[in-house]
């Protein structure tokens, strides 16, 4: 069962949205009202506060529950989303702030929310399924203009599969990143609000973060503000992806174009490193680079698989040219394609708008045969422990 505490005007288009199969929605009039519910009913697990609600009752309502009643999440709709709200809602312990009119938001939040309480009282709820062990999939160059983004927002598309596996997609470049563009999803989140639960990251804080993009696949986004890039800890992204494993199926995350910590702390705690070229000189210098730098800090071999961009481009190397300075199989090649640009420009990965491209199908096939048929690994940071 759920418990509804908005007008009764509005229950009947929100009860659909919070429901779930299997369980019954609730409605209350006021707080006092979804207070006295929750006390008659010890298993209930999910609040929703509708925006009619007063903000400040509303917080103070979460506030109480989060001490008294821990495995029960409140999810709090508003009229307008902003920073400031989002940021008082997380501190009160709300678990996720969705736009008044965004059904399809409020029902992905709900859906979060079950499967949270699920972990923590270890009972599954009602469309919650077990607890996950996801992985995380790195995605790396040392290079701009390669196609990084691209790949990793492909990639990720692809594995949730219309809703068939859960996918969060990581925007690590906290300086330019561009996942959001790249998905047209709006950035009212970014990791940037995840500094208040630094240290004591859990899968609500992560949640919280998490902007819904399409059926099973979830974005952190980079922020979006000058200077709030130097405010992100590499310390908080190790947290987050200690978290999110247990909340998704997969987990991949688009990297900038250098090495710092926290693409470090991404390496480590990944389980597969892909790492990504072009057919030119440059690129391949720097994926040389790369690979030399991933010995050096004994990440393990097995865990690589090498993508090659563009392959078909006619720009005078060949491919033993190619493999002389590699010095690895190729696992993935990608063809260029004018309709790649189009589709980023439509903010609608290719994988979906086009899934007999021959660009799709070399993602697709990348996925199948080296991701999903893999058996998972031990992540990175197991064999590297001299860093």
């Amino acid at each position: 069962m759920t418990i509804l505490c908005d007008p009764a005007t509005r229950a009947g288009q929100l009860s659909p949205a919070v429901g779930v199969v299997g369980s019954n929605v609730i409605t209350a009039a006021t707080l006092a009202e979804a207070d006295r519910l929750l006390a008659a009913d010890p298993a209930e697990l999910l609040v929703v506060i509708g925006a009619a609600v007063d903000l400040d009752e509303a917080l103070t309502f979460a506030e109480a529950l989060r001490f008294e009643r821990p495995a029960v999440g409140v999810v709090l709709q508003r009229e307008v989303l902003e920073i400031g709200t989002l940021t008082q809602a997380l501190r009160a312990g709300v678990r996720e702030v969705v736009a008044r009119d965004d059904l399809s938001s409020l029902a992905d939040a709900c859906a979060r929310s079950r499967a949270l309480s699920a972990q923590v009282t270890g009972i599954p709820q009602p469309g919650t399924g077990e607890r996950r062990h996801g992985q995380v999939i790195t995605v790396f160059s040392a290079k701009g203009g390669c196609g990084k983004t691209t790949l990793a927002v492909n990639l990720a598309a692809m594995l949730a599969a219309g809703g068939e596996r859960s996918v969060c997609l990581v925007d690590l470049d906290l300086a330019f990143g561009d996942v959001g563009i790249c998905l047209r999803a709006e950035p009212v989140r970014t990791i940037v609000h995840g500094l208040g639960m630094l240290g004591h990251v859990d899968a609500a804080g992560a949640s919280s973060l998490l902007t819904a993009c399409r059926p099973g696949l979830s974005a952190l986004l980079a922020p979006v503000e000058p200077g709030d890039a130097e405010r992100v800890p590499a310390s908080l992204v190790s947290e987050l992806l200690d978290v999110l494993p247990t909340m998704f199926d997969y987990v991949v995350v688009d990297t900038p174009s250098a090495f710092s910590e926290h693409v470090l702390a991404a390496m480590d705690a990944s389980h597969h490193h892909v790492l990504l070229t072009t057919p030119d000189v440059p690129a391949l210098k720097n994926l040389r680079v790369t690979l030399d730098m991933l010995d050096l800090l004994s990440y393990a071999h097995d865990i690589r698989s090498i993508v090659l961009n563009r392959s078909d481009a006619k720009v005078g190397l060949t491919m033993d040219d190619i493999q002389r300075v590699v010095r690895s199989d190729i696992r993935a090649h990608v063809p260029s394609s004018r309709d790649v640009p189009i589709s980023v420009n439509k903010g609608n990965p290719i994988v979906l708008d086009l899934p007999r491209h021959p660009v799709s199908e070399a993602i697709s096939r990348f996925a199948r045969e080296h991701v999903l048929a893999e058996p998972a690994v031990v992540a990175a940071k197991s064999k590297r422990w001299f860093r």
